[in-house]
């Protein structure tokens, strides 16, 4: 299922929370149904834009008549002032769609405007910036797209799509070592597993089974550790295994971080907490 798939019943839906049964009753109050306007999307702040597909299909939804003129591309970086696209219909129409439109696009610009600030702050390091599942309910696709677009790469999807051996799982299991031999038989040799240690010990304990064929292991989430705590960890790794950092990341603290050496970091920050975009639809 691609994007536009994922995106169709969820601009549905928030049209219809913002609609309902009796459709925008100010507009229909004070607009006449022949009014015509054209409106500039601009941004109001400097940023990277996603998800102008979505915001043009708001309004197609809306009234298939409405013209759409898009002035940038998605992954764009933009500034104060700078008009993104020219929309231009019935004035009814454009009212009715323009806070869904907005809000999805300011919500999936906000995600890209954070990934690239931390893609931007590690340059010059083998760190990638990725996401997690720390996503806000049914806009995963919506905002792992937005990540991809500011530069960053996907983690998992969902709990489906690949094997993670958390803290929880290590408790419940008995340790790394039955979980990992569990998990292993049940999935077979073609999936990647990932388990994550919080401390040098535990580190350890995963390099102890991660070779064998039963037990193997392909990453290492280094959860929660100090970068001096890391640092020692991808020495003690030696690069014979994938290492991730995730915990406390910030665009503060994401340099130090990348510093160290791992190949990934994993951060909800960037879909849970970033903040939207200011982005504006004027009449003109």
């Amino acid at each position: 299922m691609n994007l536009a798939d994922r995106s169709e019943p969820l601009i549905y839906a928030a049209l219809e929370e913002d609609l309902a049964s009796a459709g925008d009753i100010t507009s229909d109050s004070c607009v006449s149904e022949f009014a015509h306007s054209r409106a500039h999307l601009v941004a109001r702040a400097p940023g990277v834009v996603a998800g102008l597909g979505i915001f043009s299909r708001v309004f197609e939804i809306v009234d298939e008549e409405v013209e759409i003129d898009l002035k940038v591309s998605e992954g764009d970086r933009v500034s104060p002032g700078m008009v993104l696209a020219v929309v231009e219909g019935s004035s009814r129409s454009l009212l009715a769609a323009e806070r869904t439109a907005l809000n999805i696009l300011s919500h999936m610009s906000g995600v890209a405007t954070a990934t690239a600030t931390l893609v931007d702050l590690v340059k010059g390091t083998e760190a990638d910036i990725a996401d997690t599942r720390k996503t806000l309910p049914n806009l995963r696709a919506l905002e792992k797209y937005a990540v991809k677009t500011g530069g960053g790469r996907n983690h998992r999807f969902g709990l489906y799509d690949a094997v993670m051996v958390k803290d929880n799982h290590i408790i419940a299991a008995g340790g790394i070592r039955e979980a990992v031999l569990s998990v292993r038989s049940e999935v077979g040799h073609t999936v990647r597993i990932e388990v994550e240690a919080d401390c040098l010990e535990a580190v350890q304990e995963v390099l102890e089974i991660a070779f064998d064929e039963d037990s193997r292991v392909d990453v290492v989430l280094l959860d929660n550790m100090s970068p001096e705590e890391m640092s020692e960890a991808v020495k003690m790794i030696g690069g014979r295994l994938v290492t991730e950092a995730s915990g406390g990341i910030t665009p503060e603290t994401v340099r130090k971080i990348a510093e160290t050496g791992v190949d990934i970091i994993s951060t909800g920050w960037i879909t849970h907490s970033a903040p939207g975009l200011d982005i504006a639809l004027d009449f003109v």
